[in-house]
């Protein structure tokens, strides 16, 4: 009644008693509108003393800040229930479907997102994976564990990326996680998301910050008005951050290191800080770049261009 345009689903059980809530205010739609080719997704955080899951779907905004598009508190982790929690948050959002979404790795959760979102890309969240290869491949040796994050983030040819990982295989113990891990190999590994629009995210580490927060004003013998009263809490420190960047922008001049160069100049009085600053060390790198010649005393001449390792 205060937000009209504020909206919320809810799913019956048999009994007509509700199992799995969602909802998302005008502030998170019109976040999504502009924000949401990126989303990442969460379910990590026990709410109460029956540990439901409180699901939460974030994203970047254009000062690099977590945004929150919808949240969801469920009954179970089904197949079901997140097929209806997918549904109702393309639904609530005009049925855009992001680009691009992150989750960890649940099997029930990635069935949903082939059958509801088949065309959006499914990337696994790096840093699970990274826990989970310290669990087990470093009793194997430091070096076993570089050679696992290389393959997950340094490699950036799909042919090199197999005679790595092979090699790999011949190192450890117990190849049983190795080969667990392997199938899934185009939700993480570096060369199969070279052309993924991703803004720089490669985990859930979003939603986890934002659990993070909500850990400090949740407690488990809440009730439900009270866990929404204190989530909104929550969501309200987080849109004031927005809103002090907001004003720091305005007042503040970027730092310009080339200041005669007319593009940064311009871009300079339009761009956020934080994109502003990315976009200054990318045109720093294209200027770094130089011709080297690849076949020598052949009759054709090839060239390539590089830059200089960092």
């Amino acid at each position: 009644m205060e937000n009209p345009s504020f909206q919320y689903s809810v799913q019956l059980d048999c009994e007509e008693k509700i199992t799995n809530i969602f909802w998302a205010d005008a502030k998170m739609i019109i976040d999504y509108a502009s924000f949401g080719d990126v989303v990442a997704f969460d379910t990590t955080f026990g709410t109460n003393k029956e540990n439901r899951p409180l699901g939460v779907f974030v994203g970047f905004n254009h000062f690099r800040e977590t945004v929150v598009f919808g949240a969801a508190l469920l009954y179970d982790e089904t197949i079901e229930s997140f097929k209806w929690l997918f549904e109702t948050f393309l639904a609530t959002h005009d049925n855009k479907h992001p680009k691009t979404l992150f989750t960890d790795q649940d099997i029930a959760m990635g069935i949903a997102i082939s059958e509801m979102m088949p065309n959006v890309w499914h990337g696994l969240c790096t840093w699970h994976i990274k826990e989970n290869a310290t669990k087990h491949l470093l009793s194997n040796g430091a070096d076993v564990f570089r050679e696992f994050k290389a393959c997950m983030y340094s490699i950036e040819d799909e042919v090199e990326f197999e005679k790595a990982f092979n090699a790999l295989r011949g190192k450890v113990k117990k190849v049983t996680w190795l080969d667990f891990i392997y199938p899934f190999k185009k939700q993480w590994a570096e060369c199969y998301m070279r052309n993924v629009f991703s803004l720089g995210m490669r985990s859930t580490q979003l939603s986890e910050s934002f659990n993070s927060d909500l850990k400090d004003y949740l407690k488990c013998n809440m009730d439900v008005m009270r866990f929404f009263k204190q989530f909104e809490r929550v969501l309200d420190l987080k849109r004031q951050n927005e809103i002090n960047h907001e004003f720091d922008s305005k007042e503040n001049l970027p730092r310009i290191k080339m200041r005669r160069i007319p593009l940064l100049n311009q871009v300079g009085k339009l761009y956020t800080p934080q994109i502003f600053a990315s976009f200054q060390d990318e045109y720093e790198l294209s200027n770094a770049a130089y011709v080297k010649d690849v076949v020598e005393g052949e009759l054709h001449n090839e060239y390539r261009v590089v830059q200089p390792r960092q």
